[in-house]
Formats: structure tokens, C-alpha cells, sequence
């Protein structure tokens, strides 16, 4: 990233998928000493996504042009030209022209990481974006009663009235015996000193990068300081009566060790916007014991809500003010380890 600084970057790498991830990656972009690399969930089976997936049997664009719109210098008049959709034509109907974009350098390269590449380099972006996995997957819910829910789109818009809680969530290889991680992904891990995840659905957009085999496992071998976003609504089908406290748990159990630190909103939206996400059976994330919260982890807690959203979400700008100073104590911290080893420079 940019730096008028001679002071090295500090390295992170952020998990995640869906629209939390563009949030969080617009919240870090312009921040002066961080090299981000941005990892990608690749289980995406909705909307202009899945059609994709289904009809060419590609890699899903969507998550990652969320990424690539996000760290682009020209994301304002990218995201107006990228995320319009076609409404003429049989086929190119209900697809977005970024899709279309990256699925057409994916073909003609013959390799979906080479054509992000060139999807990322035509639109000047700063950082770097792997997905977690280049194997084609999908992934499987299995439900307190015992069903079994199969793809992303099926879990994260549940039919009917009720459903069962999540009991477990796996990936199922489509061409081989098991996922394989992205090379790239865990040697960023393994060399990173912050892993920010989050916001984002928890089983449909976090949790599926810690299915692939060699990423939970580097992840627990890693020095990274370790950094959730919570969520600020709870979401029908996944994290029903989820509070805080469960979130950290599920998160923690597909990780393999503790969090470091948590990021957690304390504005509770208008009682509007709670009554509209109650008639959709999702409330806001509460917190059981803040003391013991803050006792356990370094807890951040401030307003990110986006206030001039139709919607309840994270506001770039407020999560930029206060996941930013966490990050910059980490950077001065490893400065000072490195002078009084007598390395620097």
C-alpha cells in the first residue's frame, strides 16, 4: 500500500466473503504502512454467480470482483460500470458486466487466479486477492435434525418459517477427493502479523475459508495477531438467537485457537430498521457479558453503523476509525521488536 514512510508495511491478510468483505477492505484500503492480501471464500452459489458456475462450470466471479472493486483506485466509476446488470439479451440477462469480465479473462487465460490478475491490474488495485481454493466445491450444511442443505445460495436463504440450527458445515469436492487450498494463501498466513475476519454471514461467508484443507492448520501455526468483526444483526437460518458470545465460540471452534482482539458495534440501530429485520427473524447481535469480553480479548468497541444506509451495515469510515489504531499499536509494537533485535534496516 501507499507509504511516504520508509517505515516497512504492516502485513494482514483479511478472511471473508459476500459484502462485509468489500466493507472491511474499504474501510483498510487507503491506510497509510498495511500490504493487504485479501482471501476469498469460493463458495458463492447465488444470483448471476451461480448461474455462471452452473452454465460455464467456472470458479464463482462474484466475491471476488467485490474485492477487486474495493481496492481499485477507481472503485466509484468501476463499481457504476462493473456491477451493472444486463437486461437485454437470453443469456447476458441478470448478469453483472464485471462477471461477465472476470469469467471472460478466467476463459481466455485458461487460469481463474491469472485472470484476476488481470482484472486487478487493469483497474490499478493495491494488494493482492487469492482465492482461498481454485477447485471447484460446494458446501454442505448439515442441520441439528440431521438434513443436509447443499449450497451456499440453498443455506443462506432458508425456506418456510422455521429451520433447524447449523450443526456442521463442510465442502464437498466436486472433481477430487478432497479441496485443495491455494498455494499463495497459506504462505501469506504463514507471514502475515494481523488476520482480520469478518463481517460477513458467519457459515456462508467466514467459516468456508477454514474448510479447505492446510488453512485452519496454518492459521494455528501462525504468529498473526488474530482480529474479528462481529456482526451487528443476527441472520434467519444461520445465527438464530446467536449473541455475541456464540459467534466467537462457532468462529473459534473452525479456527483452532483464540481470537486476539474483537470489534464490536455498541449503536443499536433505529427502531425502524429492528422492526423491518424482526419481520425477517433477525435481531441485533447482543452481548452477554461485555466485562468478560473485554477480560478475554482486546475489545473494540465503538458506533459502525452507516447511518445513510437503507440497511443495517458497517460504515467503512467508522470501522476504518477504530479497527485502524489496533492495527497501527501492532505496527509500532513489531518496529520496536525489530530495533532492539538490531535488525532494522
Amino acid at each position: 500500500m501507499r507509504s511516504n514512510s520508509p517505515q516497512r508495511p504492516l502485513s494482514i491478510a483479511t478472511i471473508g466473503g459476500g459484502s462485509g468483505h468489500f466493507v472491511l477492505l474499504s474501510a483498510l484500503r487507503d491506510a497509510d504502512h498495511l500490504a493487504i492480501s485479501a482471501i476469498v471464500s469460493m463458495t458463492d452459489s447465488g444470483g448471476s454467480t451461480g448461474r455462471l458456475r452452473d452454465e460455464l462450470g467456472i470458479l464463482p466471479p462474484g466475491d471476488i470482483l467485490k474485492c477487486v472493486l474495493a481496492l481499485s483506485p477507481y472503485r466509484e466509476l468501476a463499481r457504476k460500470l462493473l456491477l451493472k446488470r444486463f437486461t437485454k439479451g437470453k443469456r447476458l440477462s441478470g448478469h453483472s458486466a464485471g462477471n461477465m469480465l472476470l469469467t471472460m479473462l478466467s476463459q481466455y487465460s485458461g487460469s481463474f487466479s491469472e485472470g484476476i490478475q488481470g482484472l486487478a491490474q487493469m483497474l490499478d488495485v493495491e494488494g493482492e486477492i487469492l482465492p482461498v481454493t481454485i477447485d471447484k466445491s460446494t458446501l454442505v450444511a448439515e442441520l441439528t435434525s440431521g438434513e443436509r442443505i447443499f449450497g451456499e445460495s440453498a443455506i443462506d436463504l432458508p425456506r418456510g418459517d422455521q429451520r433447524e440450527k447449523i450443526a456442521n458445515v463442510f465442502l464437498v469436492p466436486h472433481h477430487a477427493e478432497q479441496v485443495r487450498v491455494y498455494p499463495p494463501v497459506i504462505e501469506r498466513i504463514n507471514t502475515v502479523e494481523a488476520i482480520v475476519l469478518g463481517p460477513g454471514d458467519l457459515f456462508t461467508s467466514i467459516i468456508p475459508n477454514l474448510l479447505v484443507p492446510g488453512v485452519k492448520e496454518a492459521i494455528k501455526s501462525s504468529k498473526a495477531k488474530l482480529v474479528y468483526v462481529s456482526n451487528i444483526m443476527t441472520k434467519f437460518g444461520e445465527t438464530d438467537g446467536y449473541n455475541l458470545e456464540h459467534f466467537i465460540s462457532d468462529l473459534e471452534h473452525y479456527l483452532g485457537r483464540p481470537l486476539d482482539a474483537v470489534v464490536v458495534n455498541n449503536h443499536i440501530p433505529s427502531d425502524e430498521m429492528i422492526a423491518n429485520y424482526n419481520l425477517e427473524r433477525a435481531q441485533v447481535v447482543a452481548v452477554d457479558d461485555l466485562e468478560a469480553i473485554g477480560n478475554k480479548y482486546q475489545l473494540i468497541y465503538a458506533d459502525l453503523i452507516d447511518e445513510d444506509s437503507d440497511i443495517v451495515r458497517h460504515d467503512s469510515e467508522k470501522l476504518a476509525n477504530a479497527l485502524l489504531p489496533y492495527l497501527s499499536s501492532l505496527d509500532s509494537q513489531t518496529l520496536s521488536l525489530v530495533k532492539a533485535s538490531g535488525t532494522e534496516g
